[in-house]
């Protein structure tokens, strides 16, 4: 059987060197070649002896997700639908900046945690990615931008991608084995070399995996908040059900003693009339009084039947203006690639939901047969 060798860590490449009598040297070349170079040909590893890399083909292989579409925004925000397999496809998006490239990558096919202003969660879920199919992302994408700068006469080839943000398609955290070992490599000096600082991973608020990730994997930590009190938190989050904010708050403060930022940072979407009020935002700052962090505040992208609208500027402008006023560091996110449905929130690829959750969200809002509303009257 071969082994997809995007999907081996550091120590992961090293067993499967001394499985064919190598040293573990073998496994940094491999791994430069296939994470800095974007090999995925062991015959263009020209360190390598010729018949080392014969064996290497024989027992692997180097492969990411297939491209199903590549379309680009007028902003630059360029997303990729990739296929992960029995009719499943996910999206990656790459938002180009004066200072930095961020990658967002998906870590599930759909999501099982059905937040309802999201239109991933509305897909429903099918399956975990692997590991080989999250780095694929990072590695595809990287490969793919280097070849555009390389056409560009004069653009820089310094790599394109500085920041990774898993805030795609699902929830990092419940996929936390396979998401650690990508983070690893993302990290890994040897693969991408990213700092800690500069990968962020973005929860729905999985308490005991919060804990698990600051003991083996610290990097950045944003939490979907979009709510400043349980009531209204459950109804837009249901995880919250489980892991109120009493404990997800009390996890975060934990999380700081090892994080590589010392604050964590709060998603709140903008939703109009329901979670934007300027008493909503002076119980948003009361709730995080004491908690080292920024706030992201984040124009709710509207996708067909959310249900949902999206805050004016104005409502957005003025729940700013209180919290700052109260000392905290409040950003509004600037809506990208939207016009290619690339935007916070309307990540939705294609999934096959196993959960049948669309299907019975379908049966509860279908319109009654005539019969039962006459009957009702």
């Amino acid at each position: 059987m071969t082994v997809n060798l995007l999907g081996l860590d550091g120590p992961a490449l090293k067993a499967f060197c001394a499985g064919l009598g190598e040293k573990p040297y073998r496994a940094r070349q491999l791994m430069r070649w296939i994470h800095h170079a974007g090999a995925d040909d062991f015959g263009v590893m020209t360190d390598i002896s010729k018949p080392l890399r014969e064996r290497f083909s024989r027992s692997a292989v180097i492969a990411a997700p297939r491209v199903l579409a590549d379309s680009t925004a007028a902003d630059g925000t360029r997303k990729w639908l990739l296929d992960v397999g029995t009719g499943n496809a996910i999206e990656t998006v790459f938002i180009p900046e004066s200072n930095r490239g961020t990658l967002c990558v998906s870590s599930q096919a759909g999501c099982a945690l059905e937040c309802s202003f999201c239109s991933t969660g509305r897909q429903g879920f099918n399956r975990n990615l692997t590991v080989d199919e999250i780095v694929g992302q990072l590695w595809l994408a990287s490969r793919a931008l280097r070849s555009r700068d390389a056409a560009t006469p004069g653009a820089p080839q310094e790599r394109p991608i500085s920041n990774v943000v898993m805030m795609g398609m699902g929830e990092p955290l419940a996929n936390f084995d396979n998401v650690a070992a990508a983070l690893r490599l993302m990290l890994d000096d040897c693969a991408y070399g990213l700092s800690r600082r500069r990968v962020t991973v973005s929860t729905s608020g999985l308490v005991p995996a919060i804990d698990r990730l600051r003991e083996e994997c610290p990097v950045a930590l944003a939490v979907s908040l979009h709510a400043p009190d349980d009531r209204l938190r459950d109804e837009l989050v249901p995880i919250n059900r489980k892991y109120p904010l009493k404990d997800l708050l009390a996890a975060c403060v934990r999380y700081l003693d090892k994080a590589p930022r010392d604050f964590v940072t709060f998603e709140y979407v903008m939703l109009a009339g329901v979670n934007d009020g300027l008493q909503q935002a002076r119980a948003l700052a009361k709730l995080l009084r004491r908690m080292p962090c920024k706030i992201n505040l984040i124009p709710f992208n509207p996708f067909p039947d959310s249900g949902y609208a999206r805050s004016d500027v104005e409502t957005v402008a003025r729940f700013r203006e209180i919290l700052m006023h109260e000392g905290y560091v409040t950003t509004i996110r600037k809506t990208r690639g939207d016009d290619i449905d690339a935007a916070c929130g309307q990540l939705a690829g294609r999934v096959q939901d196993r959960t049948r959750r669309t299907q019975r969200r379908l049966v509860r809002f279908a319109p009654a047969p005539a019969e039962s509303i006459q009957g009702a009257r």
